[in-house]
């Protein structure tokens, strides 16, 4: 993971409380969670099932980079999301609320 201090594109891994996950990529993190969480796209998979707890993300440069990283990062099995997960999530908390304070305190956009 890149450091969030500057814009970029990010790809992230959310999770229902179930255990069901949903990788993405955006260049705006917290709009877009904010988004999932509000469940803002009616018929959406992430709404349907409750996935709205952001637990991983990285930080790319060039929204090709981005791009490529979620393929990637979606072709893993559950087993190895769940490895790169716990690496830096060991109990798999919803970061959202660490993402709001950054953004409060002018860490990133």
């Amino acid at each position: 993971m890149k450091n969030l201090r500057r814009k970029g594109y990010y790809v992230y891994l959310l999770s229902s409380l179930g255990g069901v996950f949903y990788v993405g990529y955006t260049d705006s993190l917290t709009k877009r969670i904010k988004q999932h969480k509000e469940g803002f796209y009616e018929n959406a998979f992430t709404k349907k099932y409750k996935v709205n707890r952001l637990i991983y993300w990285e930080v790319y440069d060039t929204q090709n980079e981005a791009l490529i990283r979620e393929q990637k990062l979606k072709k893993l099995s559950r087993e190895n999301k769940i490895e790169l997960i716990k690496k830096y999530n060991i109990h798999m908390n919803d970061l959202f609320q660490d993402i709001e304070l950054l953004e409060k305190l002018n860490f990133y956009k």
